[in-house]
């Protein structure tokens, strides 16, 4: 296929390095892309049921000011009190902030809005969320955090914390340029903050194979990042609309649904790849 306005040479091929083996705590996986709507939040919270529904103990972070995790649990974001900006910012006990709904949720509110600027004066302020997260690490098998539509400091925090990043990218042109910046920002967190952090994988969302530019889209992907293009897509659908509105996950607002089997086969693709990493 052409090299689309030379997109192929852009794109850099990430250092993927093995989780070390007999690590016992929770597997942190950091959910980004700089672009908003290409379902991270969907991605990050039925990720999370379908681990859940395997027997697996998930915690899910919401680390974006909109709260829309929170929300598609069935909790309103304006309402909390105390949230991932108490943790972040004030040092509160991520106890505190934790919700039991289908999975546990550290919940956010519109105070995260202003943690970025309250962190900015902070000594060690990009490791923040990964000493938060070290006493429940122990609690769960998976840890997965949802994180702003930008490279901010609330999203590089995630970057420190995580072991992984998985990015939902949306299958257009213009999103795959995206992935130029946040794979230059993870290669800067590697040599400064978190040698181990690496993109875990691409997961092409929004995906119609009806239409040439999606599949050409994911060919590009192909072409550049090989293996690291999960096999699993993203397709649209009106489920993923309807389930936040109930407050639930679309397993279980629709478990027998297309989508929600979309889901399950991406929990079993992750964790193939987590037992592949082991026997690295």
């Amino acid at each position: 296929m052409a090299d689309t306005m030379g997109l192929a040479r852009l794109l850099p091929r990430p250092n993927i390095r093995p989780t070390p083996k007999g690590v016992k705590h929770a597997r942190i996986t950091a959910f980004a892309n700089q672009k908003g709507g290409v379902a991270k939040t969907t991605t990050t919270l039925n990720l999370g049921v379908a681990f859940k529904e395997r027997g697996l103990r998930v915690l899910v972070v919401d680390l974006d000011p909109q709260g829309n995790l929170t929300m598609s649990q069935g909790w309103n974001p304006d309402e909390i009190e105390r949230s991932m900006f108490d943790v972040l910012v004030h040092g509160a006990p991520i106890d505190e902030v934790i919700r039991q709904a289908e999975v546990d949720v550290a919940v956010a509110s519109i105070d995260l809005a202003g943690a970025e600027l309250a962190l900015s004066s902070q000594i060690g302020r990009e490791r923040t969320l990964a000493k938060a997260l070290l006493p429940v690490r122990e609690r769960y098998d998976y840890i997965l955090i949802d994180t702003p539509p930008s490279l901010g400091l609330l999203t590089i925090n995630a970057f420190v914390a995580a072991d992984g990043v998985i990015v939902p990218v949306q299958c257009e042109y213009l999103s795959l340029r995206g992935l130029v910046q946040l794979e230059s920002t993870l290669s800067m967190i590697r040599e400064h903050l978190n040698p181990d952090v690496s993109i875990e994988g691409i997961l092409p969302t929004m995906y119609d194979k009806r239409v040439l530019h999606s599949r050409e889209a994911v060919e590009i992907l192909q072409e550049n990042f090989g293996d690291l293009v999960f096999n699993t897509r993203i397709g649209k659908t009106i489920r993923f609309a309807e389930a936040p509105v109930k407050g639930q996950s679309v397993l279980a607002y629709d478990s027998t649904s297309e989508a929600a089997e979309i889901y399950r086969d991406l929990a079993k693709e992750v964790l193939r790849g987590a037992q592949a990493r082991e026997h690295a």
